[in-house]
């Protein structure tokens, strides 16, 4: 009986700590200020261009993009936001220099260490950012996400937003 009472209370930590850092938190970065441009958006409305790969839910000036190649003038966006995005690409790197190409101010939202569930998501996640901190305007530390190629691979990368 105490061994299901610490898997119960553990589940519930991990459970709080993911909805801390993807709702609570993820919405109060989205207040902040007026996004220009929202990568990322799935179902989230950053007031500006909102942009995905996939369209996931009616949202307006939204636009599906190739991340790697965006559909956009250098500098044509004074704040963009990519919240909870970075993590689940091939390559970050070229990702992040995009951004930066299109806007002045990048914000990239990134689940943190301490949000357990989300940095070991292996059915959606490549990429483990080595933070302890949820917004970062530069590029944090990174490194593969242990079994995640295998696993996707073979089952394909869950998208579900």
């Amino acid at each position: 009986m105490k061994i299901l009472a610490i898997i119960i209370i553990i589940y519930v930590l991990i459970w709080s700590l993911n909805y801390i850092s993807y709702v609570i938190l993820k919405n109060r970065i989205l207040k902040l200020k007026k996004w220009a441009l929202n990568i990322c958006c799935g179902k989230t409305n950053g007031n500006g261009i909102n942009v995905d790969i996939i369209k996931h839910d009616q949202l307006p000036n939204f636009v599906i993009v190739d991340v790697y190649s965006l559909p956009f003038k250098d500098n044509q966006f004074e704040n963009v936001l990519s919240s909870h995005t970075i993590e689940h690409l091939t390559d970050p790197d070229c990702f992040f220099k995009e951004l930066q190409r299109v806007g002045n101010n990048v914000t990239l939202v990134i689940p943190p260490l301490w949000d357990i569930s989300a940095v070991f998501n292996v059915f959606e996640h490549r990429w483990i950012f080595l933070s302890l901190k949820k917004v970062h305007n530069n590029l944090p530390k990174y490194v593969p996400l242990p079994l995640s190629k295998f696993i996707q691979e073979y089952l394909g990368q869950k998208i579900s937003a």
